[in-house]
């Protein structure tokens, strides 16, 4: 009787431990789980196109290029920081196009495909410039640029590719598109951070050309999500109808566009970005060539990015769990201002206030890292759900290209301006006298944006914001061209929403 009395004790501490042990092997499996949640609502396919395009050929080719690039342009092509940061902006010019790429795989399927053949040509295009810059010795210039841009062209059409599947299938699954930004952005972090870890060591031992040449691998990738991506076959494609599709096109966004719902937050992507001036190459100069500054190696470089992916990283996470469900207006600007402050840290390095304290200069750059990366993405990830929600349907992935290239032209205007900024105030690869004041312009022009939140709408994240009709699509009714069939609904419903506001 003694031991039937405790057999229910002992089965009760048995199921605590093993609720415990759950819980412990839950949390590390629940990202998993995650994944496969939204395999299973998706497709496994869309999921795994999203780690290769978003977490090994941007993650970690961001990670091998930004780097490389850097040490390219100072040691192989003898370029000025101001210089540098100019050029910079040329190689990401193809990201500025974005809605030509995309409205390449919405208007012209290639074999039936929409989506297939451009994840091909994107991944070609990478390994095919990649090699060739990795294996020409004493190349001019221009070549270089020419090649560097077209890589960066690689990336920017397997970028829309995947981003029109994303926001096609956040406009069906509207509860989930928050998640499905948070997957891409999850990717791109951890893709960033295994990018960075490995840059400075293979600069260091294979030089920043063959570090470039590495990047050949993850765009062989990107072939192969062309090969494995899930999409129907669209029969009977006239191409005739290309130059009208087109027109259709570029008249259903230029429709869409004209509403305030939707080209108020655009004014504001494009300023908030282009006044957040970008004098990083500046920095990486200072960095690793001033007499008086830390004179990092290529390894403690590569260490310092990848510190700042995990920032990047943890920024995505504070989203999601934090910051997912409040409106935009306010996560941005709870962002913006961090991200003013976060531009005074450089100031303590430039003018060395941490060697008076005894704070080692590689310390106070691990925290800048984390800090301005986290801020940076906990401010873009609100940017990204609500681009993907101002999509109209038809169009989806040529009007995300629009809204990204946006943010492009943005980002290319605070590169040529704080290149201008760092020529005007002769930062140059000896002398550094007047960094500190950059950073301080820097600094304060981020503070700008704040001005100018009205534009950004306060309504729920979770919600739709285009009007319904916008988002509705009529798919079914013509099988023998579909995305034209689309567009034609779309700009009639624009126009007769234009009549009556």
């Amino acid at each position: 009787m003694h031991q039937e009395e405790n057999f229910p004790v002992q089965e009760k501490q048995v199921q605590k431990e093993k609720v415990a042990k759950n819980g412990i092997l839950g949390r590390i499996v629940s990202p998993f789980s995650w994944m496969k949640r939204l395999s299973d609502e998706l497709h496994w396919s869309l999921v795994l196109g999203v780690v290769i395009v978003y977490g090994i050929n941007q993650g970690i080719g961001l990670g091998l290029s930004k780097v490389g690039t850097q040490y390219y342009m100072k040691d192989e092509q003898k370029l000025q920081p101001s210089e540098a940061q100019v050029y910079h902006a040329m190689i990401m010019m193809p990201w500025m196009v974005k809605p030509f790429w995309g409205l390449l795989t919405d208007t012209v399927p290639v074999a039936g495909r929409r989506r297939r053949p451009y994840f091909v040509f994107s991944g070609m295009i990478g390994v095919i410039s990649m090699i060739i810059l990795s294996l020409k010795k004493d190349m001019y210039l221009g070549l270089a640029l020419l090649l560097l841009i077209c890589g960066s062209a690689g990336a920017a059409i397997g970028d829309v590719t995947i981003d029109a599947c994303v926001t096609e299938n956040s406009i069906a699954h509207p509860s989930l598109a928050g998640e499905m930004q948070s997957l891409c952005g999850l990717c791109n972090s951890v893709g960033q951070l295994i990018g960075f870890i490995c840059s400075g060591f293979l600069i260091h031992r294979i030089g920043s050309k063959g570090a470039l040449g590495v990047l050949s691998i993850p765009a062989s990738l990107v072939i192969v999500v062309g090969i494995i991506i899930h999409e129907p076959l669209i029969r009977n494609v006239s191409y005739k109808r290309v130059s009208q599709k087109f027109l259709d096109a570029g008249r259903a966004m230029w429709m869409a566009f004209k509403s305030p719902v939707v080209w108020r937050p655009c004014l504001y992507m494009y300023l908030s970005l282009a006044v957040s001036l970008h004098i990083h190459e500046g920095m990486f100069y200072w960095y690793t060539g001033a007499q008086n500054g830390p004179s990092f190696s290529e390894e403690a470089i590569g260490s310092i990015s990848a510190v700042g992916a995990i920032g990047s990283l943890l920024g995505v996470l504070l989203y999601q769990n934090a910051f997912r469900h409040q409106p935009f207006r306010r996560v941005l600007l709870l962002g913006q201002l961090l991200f003013g402050a976060s531009g005074m840290l450089d100031m303590i390095l430039v003018l060395r206030i941490n060697l008076i304290f005894g704070v080692p200069d590689y310390l106070v750059v691990v925290f800048d890292a984390v800090i301005t990366h986290m801020i940076g993405r906990l401010k873009w990830m609100p940017l990204l759900v609500l681009s993907s929600k101002l999509c109209p349907s038809g169009i989806e992935g040529t009007f995300f290209a629009l809204l990204m290239s946006i943010d492009h032209v943005g980002s290319f205007s605070a590169s040529w301006a704080g290149g201008l900024l760092l020529h005007a105030l002769n930062v140059t690869r000896t002398s550094f006298d007047n960094l500190w004041l950059a950073i301080l312009i820097r600094s304060l022009f981020r503070l700008l944006p704040i001005g100018i939140l009205f534009l950004i709408p306060s309504t729920d994240p979770n919600l739709a914001i285009l009007p319904t009709d916008m988002l509705r699509s009529k798919k079914g009714e013509d099988s023998t061209d579909p995305i034209n069939t689309e567009m034609e609904s779309l700009i009639s419903r624009t126009d007769h929403n234009s009549t009556h506001s």
